[in-house]
């Protein structure tokens, strides 16, 4: 359920912010899971289980799924950053509640729906960017290779570190071996040892590296571009990044095409051409 408490900051800035958490008809946003603040265009989620490092635990996982649910049905979401409070982005999987269900049927259905949330961040129609502190570990590192950019400050760290306690992570390889290349994936992975935020920028993990204080600012810079740009060429181009990735090259070349012809036809890449043309700024329609 959702409380959401609104204020305004201009006549054109809207910031609410609003509790996530599953089965609950009264959140306070100290018991929400994740909490939700909107300014603009951009949607930040927050991971809200501080003295925990913000692990994905079944009621977690519930919470982000509703989040990221909701954002896909609102227009006004032009961008999506996922962040953290404390002092970790996230830890990875609850252990605790994971040793507390000795079940093979039990695994099999958390890792499968922890993949189905990591992959719907790659299908809504709208950027993702997570927003890296401390350290993300595990699934944790898992998220963060599942969103479409990444920040982090210059003292986050980074792992998949399952193996150190016995269990390969074979699901958060999934999405770090789409992020890097296969021997540094595979370093991650056998030594569970962590990267520092510098080695996950030179090795493809995450786009920038900056101060804290740099932090937001950074993040900024990804969301006023993305806003500034067509609603409708953005959800075009992602669809279709991802999927011609899974693609053989004789088969990506015409769908991109198709692709590139049905965004020709949007209002907006007419005004976009007519604007260049004319040199004025676009008013975009979508």
């Amino acid at each position: 359920m959702q409380h959401k408490r609104t204020m305004r900051l201009s006549c054109h800035a809207e910031v609410f912010m609003s509790a996530v958490a599953p089965q609950s008809a009264s959140v306070t946003e100290d018991e929400a899971y994740v909490l939700v603040e909107q300014q603009g265009g951009v949607r930040t989620l927050w991971l809200n289980r501080p003295r925990q490092f913000n692990p994905l635990s079944e009621e977690m996982l519930d919470a982000l799924d509703a989040a990221l649910a909701d954002a896909a049905q609102d227009a006004s979401v032009r961008c999506i950053v996922l962040a953290a409070h404390g002092k970790a982005f996230c830890a990875g999987h609850d252990l605790r509640q994971m040793r507390s269900q000795y079940r093979k049927d039990y695994y099999l259905e958390l890792f499968n729906r922890c993949g189905r949330t990591m992959q719907s961040l790659q299908q809504l129609p709208v950027p993702v960017i997570a927003r890296v502190h401390g350290v993300a570990t595990a699934a944790g590192c898992q998220l963060v290779a599942s969103c479409d950019l990444a920040v982090a400050v210059d003292t986050a760290r980074f792992a998949v570190s399952g193996i150190t306690v016995g269990l390969y992570c074979a699901t958060p390889a999934v999405a770090l071996t789409r992020n890097v290349s296969r021997k540094r994936a595979f370093d991650m992975l056998a030594t569970g040892r962590f990267i520092d935020a510098a080695t996950a920028e030179d090795w493809g993990l995450i786009n920038r590296v900056v101060p804290e204080a740099e932090l937001d600012a950074a993040v900024a810079f990804y969301t006023d571009s993305i806003c500034a740009k067509s609603a409708a060429a953005i959800r075009h181009g992602k669809a279709m990044f991802y999927r011609q990735r899974q693609m053989p090259l004789d088969e990506a070349y015409p769908y991109a095409a198709d692709v590139m012809a049905c965004n020709m036809m949007e209002e907006d890449a007419a005004e976009g051409i007519d604007a260049f043309i004319e040199k004025r700024p676009p008013v975009w329609k979508s």
